[in-house]
Parts: C-alpha cells; structure tokens; sequence
C-alpha cells in the first residue's frame, strides 16, 4: 500500500481526509505518527504559501509524497478576517472556542443580511523532486448570532453553509464532507489522482 502523509496534528482535518481518500489503495498517515518531526511554523502570507511550507518541509524530510492544506475562514464584514490567522486568531495557542467567540464579538453588531462568509481550502500535494500541485476548495454561507452544533472543529458551530439551516458544527460528518471547503479542494485533486496516481 502506498504511503501518503497529511501534513496535520489537526485530529478532526485527519479524520476528514482519511474518510475522503478511502476509496484509494492509500496508507494515510499524519505528522501525529512521527514522534521527532519539528513543528513547522506558518509564515506565509497567504493560504497557498502556507501549504507549500508544510508540504515541502515534511516531504523532503520524510522523502515520501505529502498533502498540506491551509484553510480558514474569511468574513466580508471584517475585510475577509480571519483569513490566514484563522487557527490562531485570539492568540498564539490555538483554541477553538476563543477563536468562536472573538468573531461572534466582532459581528455582534453586523445585520443578519450582512454576515456572508465562505471557508477556503488550499491544498499542495509534493512528490520530492516534483513541482508541487495546488487545488482550492470553497464552502460559501454566513456567520451565526451564537455557537450552535458539537461537530466538526474550528468555526463549524458559527457557520451555515449556503442552502443550509443547521450550521456545520450541526451536521453529520458525512453531510459536511460532502459540501464542505476541504471536500471540494480534495475532490479536485482526486480527479487530478485518477489521471496521475500517487
């Protein structure tokens, strides 16, 4: 079987991909099964410079084929922030819950007509040696008054998905996999798998 690392600790961005990329004669692995692997600081100033620092780093240390994504959220209220910061909005450590509850702060004050929104999902495939392959994904809907939902992770409890009532922290993990920003994004490389394999 061949190996294909995520480029994540993320357990929930694990989770989601592991369940996307099934279908493959695949071994996904992530960087929570390598002990000694360093931290990879994100200095990009955009979600595509980020997943090629991820992808590059690890895939040249561990000399096998990598997939990085960098995502997050981006709200026209706030001139697209979090954006790129999403993960660490409310300060260096992430947390989830902190991160809600700044931009439900921002927005407390922003109409409910005027609260659009969309997740982005960048994600970079490296094969040591190879140029690296971008695909984006996007989920477009809106920001909530309050958290709703225990599913997903990250600001899945504070956003509804266009054509949706329920927000994604709402949803099946079956139901946000099919619509969700990283879905869309793998679905394209996917298609690109297919014609290219691994």
């Amino acid at each position: 079987m061949r190996p294909l690392i995520i480029a994540s600790k993320n357990q929930g961005k694990i989770d989601e991909f592991k369940d996307l990329l099934h279908e493959y004669d695949i071994e996904v692995k992530s960087l929570l099964d390598y002990e000694d692997l360093p931290d990879i600081e994100e200095t990009g100033t955009t979600f595509h410079e980020n997943a090629e620092l991820k992808a590059k780093t690890i895939g040249n240390l561990l000399e096998c084929p990598v997939i990085a994504d960098d995502s997050g959220l981006m709200i026209d209220a706030l001139e697209g922030r979090p954006g790129v910061y999403s993960a660490r909005y409310a300060g260096e450590e992430t947390d989830d819950k902190k991160n809600n509850l700044k931009v439900l702060k921002e927005m407390e004050n922003v109409d409910e007509n005027d609260r659009s929104a969309r997740f982005i999902a960048v994600l970079a495939f490296y094969r040591p040696g190879e140029d690296i392959i971008f695909k984006e994904g996007y989920c477009e809907g809106e920001i909530t008054f309050g958290e709703r939902g225990k599913n997903g992770f990250g600001y899945d409890p504070i956003f509804i998905p266009k054509g949706y009532t329920k927000t994604m922290g709402q949803l099946k993990p079956y139901e946000k996999n099919f619509i969700s920003h990283r879905a869309d994004a793998l679905h394209q490389f996917k298609k690109w798998l297919k014609k290219h394999g691994l």
